[in-house]
């Protein structure tokens, strides 16, 4: 038996010290994290935490490139390159997408102008590598759902097109065809636009959707797929008063060829353009693929800044009759086929407290493709007949200048939506008077007045109403059908002296004031001018005519109104209009939301309105 090895007992000390310090830093071991650090480190990848993803050290270390791509990352690339010409690993693929994209990162940050001129290059070459990974046909099957490179290559390819096209000055992105020279080979590139409903010489830039951060929506409302989505920014034209127009648009670079065809220079590519209003997939390989889309960023970059957060109190004032007159406007380019939805405003108010109900409907995707989105601006300080005559004549020759032969069967479908003084005007297209509200005024009917041909024609306009043919639908979302608690006297005094109203307007109380009733004329007082807040006034005759009028046969309405929480709902009201008001029989339904006036951009007021949309279009389904 071997004799055990003494050694004097301070060494051994000191070598037992040596053994505990080591204990706690060895060379390989293991460290207590959060479940939320945990996540971190598991699924860390260059767009969440800009390094390479542990599958890509993995990758990196088999070939013992490690070493490389941290001193040379671009001769690490040219040599994973290399690999991937001779070994069918689809693995392989998504180390060099990461691994191109990490280095062209590196590259855009440098203070070398030479060093940030080529970074475009490694970020094509790096959505080129996440195409292949993710779409191309190979031995091996592509990865499942259930693998988190494949959702981390959608998103690398996704983010890298954004980089790789964003070559112009300002960053924006360039949508045109021509040979790209990459870091390795080149691609010779066509644009594609056959699905691609407007004229691209209209559109001012494009922007890249996530180079914006979303703030004032509920929900930032998005679909998941491959693609770069895009907001299209249309030069300015009469069709959008508050700046231009903000497309959705999906681009997507479609590869023909593979590594090797890259490598000898011959792989071809087609730049395709997609509005999101249209698809929502694509075939690539013979696999169907969804498009990744973002439906709100375009509208937040309309609104951010605009001039049109100030209108709504600015023309109740008065003070916007010739910058932005009375009109129908549309919020998307029109396209054929699709139904119109309109939606009116209230009093004090302006399109922009739609911007909820938009952003949440077009989410929906049948509703996206089927429907497109219009809005009435007006001053909504003027007497409701005048702003109500003003909307019929919008839509009637919007319909005739977009559609004048008749062939769009979907314009003949319209749907109205209206909020508070809106829904009264909304009213207005779909219902027959006959001489109901002029005699509700005067007394008497149109022959009866001693007036001149121009005036009868004036009068006729304004409350001898006929319903427009192509409204089918209606919804009223907390209207005063029958006036407004908060239309006192006091109130319609205050809103006569601080409003402007338009000389005509003036004129035309003016010169109708003689006729009216006992009534009226104790309404409108001693100035005889009257304002949309004597049009709201319970007192006021027309209102209370106008509300027992049904709507005209085959039009069908529905009542969104409002009552605010703890209330009884027969007896409550949303702050400014009581349910008895709001409430008109002979509707096709009545949903009551829990909430205050302005409850337009209520999720639930707006679920009620896209179960009224489908509604509708199963209806013309089935007219079909």
């Amino acid at each position: 038996m071997l004799n055990r090895l003494r050694l004097p007992w301070p060494l051994m000390l000191c070598l037992a010290l040596v053994a505990i310090l080591a204990g706690c830093t060895t060379p390989v071991g293991v460290s207590k994290v959060s479940p939320r650090e945990a996540y971190r480190d598991a699924y860390a990848f260059p767009l969440s935490a800009g390094i390479a993803s542990d599958e890509t050290n993995a990758v990196l270390n088999r070939y013992d490139l490690l070493r490389l791509y941290e001193n040379d990352p671009a001769a690490a690339v040219a040599a994973l390159h290399d690999r991937a010409l001779h070994d069918n690993r689809r693995d392989i693929l998504y180390a060099l997408a990461e691994t191109a994209y990490l280095y062209g990162d590196q590259l855009s940050g440098s203070n070398r102008f030479d060093y940030r001129e080529k970074a475009p290059g490694y970020f094509l070459l790096a959505a080129l590598y996440a195409y292949l990974f993710i779409l191309e046909e190979r031995p091996e099957p592509p990865p499942t759902a259930f693998d988190p490179r494949f959702r981390n290559g959608c998103d690398l390819y996704n983010f890298s097109l954004w980089r790789g096209l964003a070559t112009s000055e300002d960053d924006g992105v360039v949508l045109a065809g021509g040979v790209r020279i990459l870091p390795i080979g080149k691609l010779a590139v066509t644009l594609e636009k056959t699905k691609f409903p407007w004229a691209l010489e209209d559109f001012e830039k494009f922007e890249p959707s996530e180079k914006y951060v979303v703030r004032g929506f509920a929900v930032r409302e998005r679909t998941p797929g491959v693609g770069l989505p895009l907001v299209g920014v249309k030069k300015p034209s009469k069709d959008s008063p508050f700046g231009t127009q903000a497309i959705p648009i999906t681009a997507f670079l479609r590869l023909r060829g593979n590594v090797r065809d890259l490598s000898a220079g011959t792989a071809t590519a087609s730049l395709e353009l997609y509005s999101t209003y249209d698809d929502s997939d694509l075939v690539v390989n013979n696999r169907t693929v969804p498009l990744e889309t973002d439906i709100t960023t375009p509208v937040g970059y309309k609104l951010e800044g605009s001039d049109i957060w100030g209108f709504g109190i600015s023309a109740f004032l008065g003070k916007e009759f010739t910058r932005v007159p009375n009109g129908l406007y549309l919020a998307q380019p029109y396209q054929p086929g699709r139904i119109p939805v309109v939606f009116v405003h209230g009093t004090a108010s302006s399109p922009v407290w739609w911007a909820e109900m938009m952003n949440t409907l077009r989410a929906d995707d049948v509703v996206r493709r089927k429907y497109q989105f219009w809005y009435f601006v007006y001053s909504s300080n003027s007497p409701v007949a005048v702003s109500a005559a003003d909307l019929r004549d919008a839509l009637a020759q919007k319909v005739a200048a977009l559609d004048p032969e008749g062939k769009d069967p979907a314009l003949r479908q319209m749907v109205v939506v209206g909020h508070s003084q809106g829904g009264l005007l909304t009213k207005f297209t779909a219902v027959r008077t006959g001489d109901r509200l002029l005699r509700a005024l005067t007394g008497r009917g149109l022959d009866e007045l001693d007036l001149s041909a121009e005036n009868k024609e004036r009068v006729r306009r304004l409350v001898i109403v006929e319903p427009l043919p192509f409204v089918q639908e209606v919804i009223f979302i907390a209207t005063p059908h029958r006036g407004s608690f908060r239309t006192t006297s006091w109130v319609r005094k205050l809103v006569r002296m601080l409003v402007t109203l338009p000389a005509t307007i003036v004129e035309t109380s003016a010169t109708f004031y003689d006729y009216m009733t006992d009534d009226v004329k104790r309404l409108l007082g001693k100035n005889r001018i009257a304002t949309s807040a004597d049009g709201m006034s319970p007192d006021n005759p027309l209102i209370r005519t106008l509300a027992d009028i049904p709507l005209a046969p085959g039009v069908k309405g529905h009542s969104i109104i409002a009552v605010l929480p703890g209330m009884d709902i027969a007896t409550g009201n949303d702050g400014v209009v009581e349910y008895t008001s709001a409430h008109l029989e002979g509707m096709e339904s009545e949903y009551i939301v829990r909430f205050g006036h302005s409850c337009q951009g209520h999720p639930l007021t707006i679920e009620e309105v896209r179960r009224i949309l489908l509604e509708h279009l199963n209806k013309d389904m089935r007219r079909d």
